[in-house]
């Protein structure tokens, strides 16, 4: 299995923040337990070593003890010179293997270079036990002496060690996770800002503290909404400029039409003029909404606001339906949210002859306003496409029947400025949905 296929099975936490915790946390589990168990082993050599040089002094102390006392006196100090892995017996003892045991050979290995030159020493292992063996060997006077022996393999932990590695370990991580926070929350807070950063480039600004490599992206994303603002400004003036200089000479087109004799073609002009007029209108309708609204958003009912602009179309002759309620206020801006309707309503008119709008409550407070129409529908790859500026599906770039292709662009760019989504699905009876989904309402 490749790195790829490991990385596709194995889906880590999603987070930067989580990763680096997790990475550092094990990393220091890994080395405490390495280093634990190094220490451990370093101990119980030493301990290992320490003993056998203990057992090479005491064991042959004690064999020429026993040795000088008179047989009388000999098992009155057995008791006296047992120790805690050994003891002395004045019988032959068990017989058996030699001691094949590491720590057992070792042993044995140690009391026969300490005592083997004085006397003949056999030693074997005691069945059922592996750590388990008995040296023999014969006193002076012929009296068999055994030593048997349970060899440690080191000094017994204290008690409160585990307690405090574990301590010790809690206040690693503790300290990793602290770290790790302090390193990754400025990249958060950037994540904040950028997402913070809508069309009317009013997020709040870094701030520029901090070490410097945080300070330096900080100062650099302030930097960038200034340059991304003043871009905008531009853009939007130089719009407005030409705008305002295009109706001079449309004024002048649209006096001279009226006084031209041929009735058929100062219709079609006056048309034309018009089109035009409402083509620059729109453009920098769009221009607009890209730099944000202007509008302070309020407490709005939206129930009221949905009812007046049915009624609108309704007195107008137009084939508009409500149903649904949410019965609750929500705080947006209401002019713009009027656009936003407006636009899809019109669409919908315009090529389905009809629009019904749904109004639905969601979950976590959201709120849902549909409009249906009846009317041909979008090509599903065109569905995403439509938002895009100046964008028809209609082709036959007749501005009567295609629009100048800024409707969807204007409403989904209000819709970002409300932090809202607008998505677009064709209805399997036919007919296209148009759907604004409001997340902010209270």
């Amino acid at each position: 299995m490749n790195w790829q296929s490991l990385r596709a099975v194995w889906r880590g936490p999603r987070t930067l923040f989580a990763r680096l915790a997790l990475i550092l946390c094990v990393g220091l589990a890994l080395a405490q337990t390495l280093s634990f168990w190094l220490t451990m082993t370093e101990r119980d050599q030493a301990t290992t070593n320490m003993m056998m040089g203990y057992i090479e002094r005491e064991v042959t102390s004690s064999v020429a003890l026993l040795d000088h006392l008179p047989p009388s006196e000999r098992a009155a100090w057995l008791p006296r010179l047992a120790r805690r892995s050994y003891q002395f017996m004045l019988e032959p003892g068990a017989t058996g293997a030699p001691p094949d045991a590491r720590l057992s050979a070792r042993v044995a290995a140690s009391i026969e270079d300490g005592i083997g030159k004085h006397y003949a020493v056999s030693a074997n292992a005691v069945p059922g036990d592996s750590e388990h063996l008995q040296v023999h060997l014969r006193l002076s006077d012929g009296t068999p002496l055994t030593i048997d022996m349970h060899p440690m393999s080191g000094v017994p932990l204290s008690r409160w060690l585990p307690l405090v590695l574990i301590l010790e370990l809690i206040v690693l991580a503790a300290c990793c996770w602290l770290a790790v926070r302090l390193a990754t929350r400025p990249l958060h807070d950037l994540a904040e800002a950028a997402d913070a950063l809508g069309p009317d480039l009013k997020a709040a600004r870094l701030a520029e503290n901090g070490p410097s490599e945080v300070a330096r992206a900080a100062r650099a994303f302030n930097a960038m909404q200034d340059r991304i603002a003043t871009y905008m400004t531009e853009r939007i003036q130089i719009l407005a400029s030409i705008s305002h200089d295009l109706q001079t000479p449309i004024t002048r087109m649209r006096l001279r039409i009226d006084v031209m004799d041929d009735r058929e073609q100062h219709a079609k002009l006056r048309q034309d003029l018009q089109e035009m007029e409402n083509l620059v209108k729109e453009g920098v309708t769009y221009a607009r909404t890209l730099h944000g609204s202007a509008e302070v958003p309020c407490r709005t009912d939206l129930d009221a606001l949905l009812d007046s602009m049915v009624f609108d179309y309704v007195d107008a002759g137009k084939d508009v339906s409500l149903e649904g309620r949410i019965d609750a206020a929500l705080v947006t801006r209401p002019q713009a949210l009027r656009r936003i309707v407006g636009n899809l309503v019109d669409n919908a008119l315009k090529f389905g002859g009809s629009a019904a709008l749904r109004v639905t409550a969601q979950q976590e407070g959201a709120v849902t306003i549909a409009v249906l129409d009846n009317g041909p529908g979008i090509p599903p790859e065109s569905l995403e496409s439509v938002f895009e500026p100046f964008y028809r599906v209609e082709t036959s770039r007749n501005r009567h029947t295609g629009g100048t292709g800024l409707g969807l662009a204007i409403a989904r760019q209000l819709a970002l400025a409300l932090d809202a989504t607008l998505t677009l699905q064709n209805r399997p009876e036919g007919g296209l949905e148009a759907r604004l989904t409001m997340k902010r309402a209270r």
